[in-house]
């Protein structure tokens, strides 16, 4: 079984652990004994864990999962020449990654917190020799997109990656709104994750807009509804949020 060594073992890093860990040995590599033992009690399974301090990447194959201020002194902890570099990093260019470590290939990725569960959308972009060795990588936490640009994956950073919190945003409006007209809190939370876990299954298959079509009757519940949220800007809000998390990646 090929190992996979995480530099970093914050939340992003033991999501696309959870992902990898039936397919792939486990490595990991942190700044302390107390946080890597934390990060494999939560893993679940063994994990080999090292220390950052000279820790030599030679023959490895590396995902980088740490805050991308810290690139420059984490990559002075490390020696030798990783076979594979993918990293997650937000906002991080590949000429960044590869004056700061060594390696023979380095791949842009940004998954996001589905990883845990499999369900990752994971954008790619990097050196092409590695384009199908690295959808097979992370083809183990969910799909995967191949992007030509470094823009287009950080436009992805701020759709895909952040996207999950703008969801966890949605559903909790939603249930709160449900609650304040006299629903139970649990029972509206498992109607809602009902909703989100069918939606998710459909919009691949039909257009966003005929599914609001189809759903919206005339002078009807949703009408009064979807109006209401245009009437909030909720649209405009979705669009700004891409925007804004966009600039941060640009930064």
């Amino acid at each position: 079984m090929e190992t996979i060594t995480f530099i970093g073992n914050g939340n992003m890093a033991l999501s696309i652990a959870k992902g990898l860990k039936e397919v792939f040995k486990i490595e990991v590599v942190g700044r302390s004994e107390e946080s890597l033992k934390k990060f494999e009690k939560n893993l679940g399974i063994f994990v080999e864990k090292k220390l950052m301090d000279d820790f030599d990447i030679t023959g490895k194959v590396v995902v980088l999962c740490i805050k991308p201020a810290n690139i420059q002194e984490v990559g002075a902890k490390l020696t030798g020449v990783a076979d594979e570099l993918y990293s997650v990093l937000a906002g991080t260019t590949i000429e960044t990654l590869k004056d700061n470590i060594k390696s023979k290939g380095t791949i842009r990725s940004m998954p996001n917190l589905c990883a845990s569960v499999g369900e990752s959308l994971t954008t790619l972009t990097g050196d092409i020799h590695l384009k199908q060795t690295a959808q097979e990588l992370f083809k183990a936490i969910g799909n995967t997109v191949w992007l030509n640009t470094q823009k287009e994956l950080d436009i992805a950073t701020a759709l895909a990656g952040s996207g999950p919190a703008y969801l966890a945003l949605i559903h909790e409006a939603l249930c709160d709104g449900a609650v304040k007209q006299g629903m139970k809190r649990a029972d509206a939370i498992e109607v809602a994750n009902g909703l989100f876990s069918g939606f998710g299954k459909l919009i691949p298959t039909t257009h966003s807009a005929l599914l609001k079509d189809g759903v919206m009757s005339p002078g009807g519940t949703t009408a009064a509804g979807y109006a209401a949220l245009e009437e909030c800007g909720v649209r405009h809000g979705c669009i700004k949020a891409i925007e804004d998390a966009f600039k941060v990646t640009q930064k």
